[in-house]
C-alpha cells in the first residue's frame, strides 16, 4: 500500500479538480442562447458551402496533405529512434551504428520541417486566395441589396462580416483543418506505436484519457460562451466606431464627447472583459492538460524505473532505459495533440459561427432583382409615367397614394412639397432604388420592372443634397474609376457645371486629393463636382434632390447657370424647398400628404392662388425681409 501512495495521491488531486469542474459545468445553464452559443445552420450545411470555394484548390490540398503525412511519420518515428540511440548508449555499440541513429533522426527531421514549411506556404497563399474570393462575394452580394434592406443593417456590422469574420473564415483554411486532421492522426499513429513498444505501459497512460475527454467536454462549453462573447463584443463596438467616426462632428457641435467617450468606453471595457474570460478559460484548460501530462509521464518515471532499477518486469514485460524514454517522448506526443485537438475544434466552432454570419448576410434575397423577361434599353428618349403608384415602407404606412403624371422626353419637371409629402420617394421609385406596392411606371412607354436594373441606372444621373466623395482625386470622383473617360471629357463637362472655375486653382488641379467624404471642400464644391460627375457621364435623365440647398449665394449663381445649361441635355427631375429653383421648370408638381393636389408652370399655379401659390408668397416676403 506504501508503494503506491504517490500514485493514489496523483489519482486524488486529478480527482478533486475533476470533481471542482463537474460542478462548475453542471451550473451553466444547459440553453443553447444562454451560453451564448445559438445556431441556425448546421456545420454540414456550412462545410458544405465552403469547400465550394476550396474545390477550385483541391489539387493543392492533396499536396498538403501528403506533406502533412510526411510530418506525421517524423512524430512517430522520432521517439522509436530516440529509444534505440539510448539502448545503443547504455550498451556495448559501435560508433558507427550511432552516427546511423543520429544521421536518420536528422534526416527524418530536416524532411519534417521542410514539409511543414512548404506546407505552411502553400495553405497561407491558398486560404488567402479562398478569402479573398469570398470576401469579393459578400461585398458584391451587399452591392446588389436594396436601399430597403440596407438601411435595416447597420454599416459597422457589414464590415465585420466582410473582414473580422472572413479573417477568422480564413485560419480554418490555413491552419485548422489541416491541423486537426493531422493532430488526429498522430493520436492514432502515437497509441499503435506505444501499444507495440510495451502495451502495459500504453494501459497506463489510457487510464488518464477519461479525464482528458471529461476537461475537453467542459472546457468546451466554456470556451464556446467565451469564443462567442468576444465576436459580440467586436461587432458591437464596430458598428459604434462606424456610426459614431462618421458624425464626429455632430458630437463636437453638441460638445458630447464625454458621454461618447463612456460609451465607447463601456463598450470598449466589455471587449476586454469578455476577451479576459476568453484568456481565462484557457488559463485554466491547457494547466489542466499539462496536469495531467505531468502526472502520466510522473507514473511512467515511477512504475518504469522502480521496474528497471529492480530488474523486475512490469505486468509481464521486462522494461529497458530505451523503453522508458520511447515513452517519455510518446506520452508528450499524445497529450500535445489532444489539448491542441481541443482548442483548434473550438476555433473551428468560431469559424463556423463566422462563416454562418456570412452566409446569413449572403442569403438575404436582395429585394429589386430584374424579372426572367428583363430587356437591356439600347435608347432612353426619357419619357416618364407614374399610374396610381402607392408606396410605403412599413406596410399599410402609405407615403404615395394613387399618384398619376406624366413627364415628356426632355421636360424640367419639378417636385414641390413639405417634408414628407413624397418628393424625394418619387425620385427613389424612379430608379428602383426601392420597390412600389401598387401601380406602374413606365419609362419610354416600358413598365421599368421589365427593364434591368442595370440598363435604368446606367441612363439615370442623381445630383443629391448630400453629395458623397469617396476618397481618391477629383478626376476619380468625377469619373468614378470609368478609365474610359478622357480627360478631354472630364475639363468638358467641368466647364460646363462651371466646376473648372475653383477645380484649377487647385494645386493638382484634377489630382488634387479628395479627403474621405470630401471634408476639404466646400458644399458647393462638393455639389459641383457630384454636377460635373453626372454630365460626364451622359445621362438621359437627371435627377437633382435638393440639389441647392445649404449652399452660398455665390456658388448658388453658378449652380443656377449650371442647371440652364443641363436642362438641355435631358429630361430633369428636381426636388427642390427654393422655388426659385423651379420657375422655369416646364411643369411644377405640388405633394401633401402622398397626393397630387395641384400641377402647372410656376404662372399657372400662381394663378391658382393654392398651395403653391402659399408657398411662393411666404417665400418672396423672408426674401425680402433678409434683402432689408
Amino acid at each position: 500500500m506504501r508503494e503506491n501512495s504517490p500514485l493514489l495521491f496523483v489519482g486524488a488531486v486529478i480527482g478533486v479538480f475533476a470533481i471542482i469542474l463537474s460542478v462548475a459545468f453542471a451550473m451553466i445553464k444547459e440553453k443553447k442562447k444562454e451560453i451564448g452559443f445559438e445556431r441556425n445552420m448546421e456545420d454540414a450545411e456550412i462545410i458544405k458551402r465552403l469547400l465550394h470555394y476550396a474545390k477550385p484548390y483541391w489539387k493543392r490540398f492533396i499536396f498538403v496533405g501528403v506533406t502533412m503525412f510526411v510530418s506525421i511519420a517524423y512524430s512517430i518515428l522520432s521517439p522509436l529512434i530516440v529509444g534505440w540511440i539510448e539502448t545503443l548508449i547504455v550498451g556495448d555499440f559501435e560508433l558507427k551504428q550511432l552516427f546511423t541513429a543520429v544521421a536518420l533522426y536528422g534526416s527524418i527531421l530536416l524532411i519534417s520541417m521542410v514539409c511543414l514549411y512548404v506546407q505552411a506556404i502553400v495553405l497561407q497563399k491558398t486560404g488567402q486566395q479562398i478569402i479573398s474570393h469570398l470576401r469579393e462575394d459578400v461585398f458584391t452580394h451587399i452591392e446588389s441589396l436594396s436601399h430597403d434592406q440596407l438601411n435595416q443593417i447597420p454599416v459597422g456590422k457589414l464590415v465585420t462580416r466582410v473582414t473580422n469574420d472572413t479573417n477568422a473564415i480564413s485560419l480554418m483554411f490555413t491552419s485548422l483543418l489541416v491541423n486537426l486532421v493531422k493532430n488526429c492522426f498522430v493520436i492514432i499513429g502515437v497509441l499503435v506505436a506505444m501499444i507495440t513498444v510495451n502495451y502495459q505501459l500504453t494501459l497506463m497512460v489510457l487510464c488518464f484519457a477519461p479525464f482528458i475527454v471529461l476537461f475537453t467536454y467542459i472546457f468546451r462549453k466554456f470556451s464556446r460562451r467565451a469564443y462567442r462573447r468576444v465576436k459580440d463584443c467586436t461587432t458591437d463596438i464596430n458598428t459604434y466606431l462606424s456610426e459614431n467616426l462618421s458624425g464626429i462632428k455632430i458630437t463636437q457641435i453638441f460638445n458630447r464627447e464625454d458621454k461618447k467617450l463612456k460609451d465607447f468606453t463601456l463598450k470598449s471595457n466589455n471587449l476586454g472583459k469578455a476577451k479576459q474570460k476568453e484568456i481565462l478559460v484557457f488559463s485554466i484548460f491547457r494547466p489542466l492538460i499539462y496536469m495531467l501530462y505531468i502526472s502520466s509521464v510522473l507514473c511512467l518515471l515511477y512504475l518504469g524505473g522502480k521496474g528497471y532499477l529492480e530488474g523486475s518486469s512490469f505486468f509481464g514485460q521486462t522494461l529497458k532505459s530505451g523503453t522508458i524514454v520511447t515513452f517519455y517522448m510518446y506520452i508528450s506526443k499524445f497529450f500535445d495533440p489532444i489539448q491542441n485537438l481541443a482548442e483548434q475544434f473550438n476555433r473551428l466552432q468560431s469559424a463556423f459561427a463566422s462563416a454562418e454570419k456570412v452566409f446569413t448576410i449572403m442569403d438575404y434575397e436582395p429585394e429589386i432583382v430584374d424579372s426572367p423577361d428583363a430587356i437591356d434599353l439600347e435608347e432612353m428618349r426619357g419619357e416618364i409615367e407614374f399610374k396610381d403608384v402607392w408606396f410605403a415602407y412599413v406596410p399599410d404606412e402609405w407615403v404615395l397614394k394613387g399618384v398619376s403624371f406624366h413627364v415628356n422626353a426632355g421636360d424640367t419637371v419639378a417636385f414641390v412639397g413639405a417634408t414628407g409629402s413624397g418628393k424625394t420617394t418619387i425620385l427613389s421609385l424612379i430608379c428602383r432604388n426601392y420597390e412600389f406596392q401598387k401601380g406602374q411606371i413606365l419609362i419610354d412607354g416600358i413598365d421599368i420592372r421589365k427593364i434591368k436594373i442595370s440598363s435604368l441606372r446606367k441612363n439615370f444621373g442623381q445630383m443629391l443634397q448630400d453629395v458623397f466623395l469617396f476618397s481618391g482625386t477629383i478626376r476619380s470622383n468625377i469619373v468614378l474609376r470609368d478609365e474610359s473617360i478622357s480627360d478631354e471629357e472630364i475639363r468638358a463637362a467641368c466647364e460646363y457645371v462651371n466646376a473648372d472655375k475653383f477645380i484649377y486653382k487647385q494645386e493638382q488641379g484634377l489630382d488634387e486629393i479628395v479627403r474621405e467624404r470630401g471634408n476639404n471642400f466646400s458644399a458647393g464644391q462638393r455639389q459641383l463636382l457630384s454636377f460635373a460627375r453626372t454630365v460626364v457621364h451622359k445621362p438621359t435623365v437627371m435627377i437633382l434632390d435638393e440639389a441647392t440647398a445649404n449652399i452660398d449665394t455665390e456658388t448658388e449663381l453658378l449652380i443656377q447657370d449650371s442647371l440652364e445649361k443641363m436642362r438641355n441635355i435631358g429630361t430633369m427631375l428636381i426636388v427642390a424647398h427654393r422655388l426659385s429653383t423651379v420657375q422655369h421648370a416646364d411643369n411644377i408638381i405640388v405633394l401633401a400628404n402622398g397626393k397630387i393636389i395641384e400641377q402647372g408652370t410656376h404662372q399657372d399655379l400662381l394663378a391658382k392662388r393654392g398651395r403653391y401659390y402659399q408657398l411662393y408668397t411666404i417665400q418672396y416676403h423672408k426674401n425680402q425681409m433678409k434683402k432689408a
